[in-house]
């Protein structure tokens, strides 16, 4: 992808209104040509001989020059725009450190006292251990000159806020540490991230800031979509969560904090099939969205629909989880790429599901961009799952050729991959459904159905993965000749039962 693309694409629809008023005021000339060129780049896929479609004529060397200067503008504007929203807390605090120092040195020691004071009881509220550094660095520079304080006292304070800062550069730390091992296809990952918050001294206390846990659950959460082993990691997403309810006053300080936490501790349970918590917890995600008049109510949206429509779903009400995915408006959320394609193949998985096979496969097909294009904006788990549903959909239909011709590039794609990520179920399981389906006349029913169990099963049912379960379903739905539907709930089901009887 053009990277003056995938820079556009970050933005959201005000934002780029919000960019064109910035070309247009910034523009010296009325011939200035960017504009025109991010316009093109937001609504045309076809990038070929933009030189010309631009100037009228092949013009490489103007054309890149234009490039350049729309790409730093894009820089420009986007960093203008974080130091205007995320980090505005951060700036005035800055701004009020800088001021009291000025005053110190002008010797106005009674406004520069209240200076500080006030920037240092806002960057406490935040938690912005770096700028308290610095905070802390000052007021004892200027010690003898307050009256009210003592230097033990601001050396105490000083060195509090030392511990505290270590412990978010520890925190950093541990999360690189995870981020590389998922890099390196490591399995284990509960053991990982045990033995990393052991190596860099972090225990899961009430001591943590809010951020901080965030930070920790933010990564458990990217660690199990990785592995799939949400069953291992609930525990301690329990543990951490417990943490955070007990800074309750803190939540509508760190709101968007505390509703991305909600949506991960939903997740969690889902994934790990007690649809009753993650509904709770979605509930109180809900709630949070609604506060501060809506600020994050459009952020997360696509998120919360997201997890609802699968709860419905797995608890048997799949029309209730259809209709909102039907009506969903997709493109008021361009800007969140990644919940939009797993909502629309969301909805492709519950036609399937219901039989509506031409009506999935319908929508798989108006996903129309190249492989490497969705695995850059959702992920090649993604990729697997949408390749694997639009085979199972041409099984389905019967679509010999399409069949044969949609394993093999699967198999050509996707193979390394699996192998080397140890998910060799994935490929057992093409394996099982292509064999089933080239001689399903020749093949004994109750011989296949263990072979099936044996090799697609490989935790205990509490412990396996609602989304590995659901394929299996579907085989074994196809081999016994039964409702899809209800005997992907039947087997979701019946792991509740064998968990809650352990």
């Amino acid at each position: 992808m053009n990277p003056l693309s995938s820079i556009i694409a970050t933005l959201s629809t005000e934002e780029k209104k919000s960019f064109i008023n910035y070309l247009k005021h910034k523009n010296k000339r009325n011939d200035t040509k960017n504009i025109q060129l991010f316009k093109i780049l937001d609504t045309s896929y076809n990038h070929k001989d933009l030189d010309i479609k631009i100037y009228g004529k092949s013009a490489k060397g103007a054309y890149h020059a234009l490039c350049k200067r729309l790409h730093d503008s894009l820089i420009d504007f986007i960093a203008t725009k974080s130091f205007e929203t995320e980090t505005s807390e951060e700036m005035e605090i800055f701004k009020l450190l800088l001021a009291s120092r000025i005053f110190f040195e002008q010797k106005q020691y009674k406004i520069a006292l209240k200076t500080i004071k006030k920037a240092e009881l806002k960057a406490k509220t935040f938690d912005l251990f770096s700028v308290l550094h610095e905070i802390h660095y000052t007021k004892i520079q200027y010690a003898h000159v307050d009256p009210n304080t003592t230097l033990a006292s601001l050396i105490q304070d000083f060195k509090r806020n030392q511990t505290l800062l270590q412990q978010e550069e520890n925190l950093n730390l541990f999360y690189a540490n995870i981020q590389n091992e998922l890099s390196q296809n490591s399995n284990n990952i509960s053991l990982i991230i045990k033995n990393s918050l052991n190596q860099f001294d972090i225990s899961i206390t009430n001591d943590l800031t809010f951020r901080s846990l965030f930070k920790i659950l933010d990564i458990t959460n990217r660690a199990a979509n990785v592995t799939r082993n949400f069953y291992s990691l609930l525990s301690f997403v329990e543990k951490t969560y417990q943490q955070i309810e007990s800074k309750e006053q803190l939540t509508d300080k760190h709101l968007f904090y505390h509703i991305q936490i909600l949506y991960y501790v939903a997740n969690s349970y889902f994934r790990n099939k007690n649809f009753t918590t993650s509904y709770k917890y979605l509930k109180k995600m809900e709630v949070q969205m609604l506060k501060q008049k809506k600020k994050y109510y459009k952020r997360f949206l696509p998120q919360l629909t997201l997890l609802q429509v699968l709860n419905d779903n797995y608890t048997g009400k799949a029309t209730e989880a259809i209709v909102p995915l039907e009506n969903f408006n997709y493109k008021l959320f361009k800007d969140q790429t990644t919940y939009i394609l797993d909502l629309k193949l969301t909805l492709i998985v519950f036609y399937f599901q219901q039989s509506r096979s031409k009506e999935a496969l319908r929508l798989l097909n108006e996903l129309h961009h190249s492989d490497v294009w969705y695995t850059e904006k959702a992920g090649i788990i993604w990729v697997i799952k949408k390749n694997l549903t639009e085979i199972l959909l041409h099984i389905e239909l019967d679509h010999l050729d399409l069949v044969t011709s949609r394993i093999k590039s699967f198999r050509k794609k996707h193979r390394s991959y699996l192998i080397n990520n140890n998910e060799h179920r994935v490929l057992e399981f093409l394996s099982l459904a292509t064999s089933f389906y080239f001689n399903s006349h020749t093949i004994k029913t109750d011989e296949f159905i263990l072979k099936i169990e044996h090799s697609l099963i490989q935790n205990s049912p509490d412990r396996e993965d609602i989304f590995a379960m659901s394929f299996y379903a579907w085989l074994k739905a196809k081999v016994l000749q039964l409702d899809l539907y209800d005997t992907t709930l039947q087997v979701v089901h019946q792991s509740q039962k064998d968990s809650s009887s352990i």
